[in-house]
């Protein structure tokens, strides 16, 4: 049988979909390669949110094509799934395109590939959310390859999303809200922790309409009540020391009742990734958003009133069409008024068939990049400001990795610090630690962005 090599590439839920067709390919009986170069198949999970992300995924295509010429490419993933016709005509770098839909034919897309076949993507999107899309997988999904870091596994609760925000692709590249239901998450995160995953990382479009299909539909196997505070209330009962995070929820739809399971249970982590994206309510209006300024500073306030201790990222969105100097200052202005803790700053990119696409007003690049290098430069003071009060706290570590020439030194995550896009955390240690263990630990310093910790003596994982 034929041997692979993937690469995940893009987002966290790109890299979930690249685990699963690992486990199809791997069941099907290919061999996996941790070297391009010892492969047969070479696969790209692309990217096709924005065109950052898409050049990015056509520029590995080249790379690839350049660097093993006669080796079969194919390209998988969101750029495959949305402009399949466009990229048979214009990269034939590639030998073959699979789109995301149905990941449960990867076995057969890699052998087309292999063929010189060209193309099999499912270009509808399932009527049911899985971890493979319509197939399912065959043995539980916590027993899939993993890509993320030690300890750390990725969740996929829901694929789609209803929200249609007016500059979003992600309806027309994924479909809509299509949620698992939970005794089947349940079942994937107990494998999961079996194994010795210490975070389970929850992650979905908009984790606040989980389970919004099931009981529009009932199709949830019985669960008709089911909705994120119910799904962690169900995790809660697994037993165990572990973290749950929750990553993605839009602020017009955060499930108030999960702060007040967050409160009884601190393995669910009081972190919370919300999209506000603008502080302008005329902006925040163009973009289809319910939401204004007034309302999400009152949700922050909220949210740190139940959990004081509670850490909170966003995104912010600069350059959306119409958007004038005076929406930028009260973006600036919401931004000071909420200090949370963590932000992304991006750029609006202009996407086919979204409600943006077609707005007058377009601000020229140079702008948005100088506001984009603003709104950055000044996040980076006050993430340094907010990392600053967790010097002194006692609280647990997820360690990942010694660094390189330094025996007593790791790298690893506090519950501050979500996987890949946050800060680290420097551990010191008089003893070796194993990656994936999760300890308790002090933190005595912050350094940048980054904070410092001590694993306290005498303690077991």
């Amino acid at each position: 049988m034929a041997n692979y090599y993937i690469d995940p590439f893009g987002c966290v839920k790109n890299q979930v979909d690249a685990e699963t067709m690992m486990a199809f390919l791997d069941d099907s009986g290919w061999d996996r390669r941790e070297d391009a170069g010892e492969a047969d198949l070479i696969i790209i999970n692309s990217c096709g949110f924005i065109d950052a992300a898409k050049q990015e995924s056509i520029n590995a295509v080249l790379a690839y094509r350049k660097t093993y010429p006669q080796k079969k490419i194919l390209l998988a993933g969101c750029l495959a799934q949305r402009y399949t016709g466009e990229l048979r005509e214009s990269l034939a770098e590639a030998d073959a395109f699979f789109g995301n839909a149905d990941l449960s034919r990867i076995a057969e897309a890699a052998e087309s590939a292999l063929a010189g076949a060209g193309v099999l993507s499912a270009r509808s999107a399932p009527a049911r959310a899985s971890p493979a899309g319509r197939g399912g997988v065959s043995k539980n999904p916590g027993d899939r390859p993993l890509l993320s870091l030690p300890g750390s596994a990725y969740v996929k609760i829901a694929e789609g999303c209803d929200n249609h925000c007016a500059f979003c692709a992600i309806p027309a590249i994924r479909g809509p809200l299509r949620s698992r239901a939970i005794p089947e998450i349940l079942a994937e995160c107990r494998r999961l922790l079996e194994r010795g995953v210490k975070e389970l990382c929850l992650v979905g479009q908009d984790l606040g309409c989980y389970g919004r299909d099931l009981r529009r539909y009932g199709g949830d196997g019985g669960h008709n009540g089911a909705d994120l505070p119910a799904l962690l209330e169900a995790l809660s009962a697994l037993e165990g020391r572990f973290w749950v995070r929750t990553l993605y929820i839009h602020p017009d739809n955060f499930p108030l009742p999960i702060l007040d399971i967050c409160r009884r249970d601190g393995r669910f982590l009081s972190y919370f990734d919300i999209p506000f994206q603008h502080g302008s309510g005329r902006i925040l209006k163009a973009m289809n958003r319910r939401g204004n300024a007034g309302d999400y500073i009152g949700l922050i306030r909220h949210i740190r009133e139940t959990l004081p201790g509670a850490v909170i990222r966003t995104t912010f969105l600069v350059g959306f069409p119409g958007e004038t100097g005076e929406d930028f200052r009260e973006l600036l202005e919401f931004q000071e008024k909420a200090e949370l803790d963590w932000a992304g700053a991006f750029i609006y990119s202009r996407e086919e068939g979204t409600a943006a696409y077609t707005m007058k007003g377009r601000v020229p690049k140079k702008t948005a990049q100088e506001r984009r290098r603003i709104v950055e430069e000044r996040q980076t003071v006050i993430s340094e400001r907010r990392m600053e009060t967790f010097v002194g706290r006692e609280t647990d570590v997820l360690v990942e990795e010694q660094i390189d020439g330094e025996e007593d030194l790791y790298l690893g995550r506090l519950p501050c610090q979500a996987p890949e896009i946050d800060g680290a955390a420097v551990i010191s240690s008089g003893r070796n630690l194993l990656p994936g263990s999760l300890l308790p630990a002090r933190v005595f310093a912050r350094a940048g962005l980054d904070l410092e910790a001590v694993i306290l003596p005498e303690t077991t994982d």
